[in-house]
């Protein structure tokens, strides 16, 4: 779980994003809706704001721990245009 978590630098916070690409490409959106770090309703909010494509599955905030053929699934779905 370590290795998902990269550091992020200062320089981060002065970047620009133009166009984001959830505006023109299509995106999904794995809910685990077992998560106490971020309320699922939040991520209902924001996966709706970013017009995604939603899936919700129990799991934990680490839903790809948790739930990896959830994850997986959600991968190959995308991958396939699904």
């Amino acid at each position: 779980m370590a290795d998902s978590q990269a550091p992020w630098g200062v320089d981060a916070l002065n970047g620009a994003v133009s166009e984001p690409a959830w505006r023109v490409r299509p995106s999904r959106y794995l809910v685990s809706t077992d998560d106490r770090m971020i309320p699922p309703p939040a991520r209902r909010a924001m996966s709706e704001r970013a017009g995604s494509t939603v899936v919700e599955v129990p799991g934990s905030h680490s839903v790809y721990v948790s739930r990896p053929d959830a994850v997986a699934d959600l991968i190959k779905r995308a991958a396939k245009g699904r």
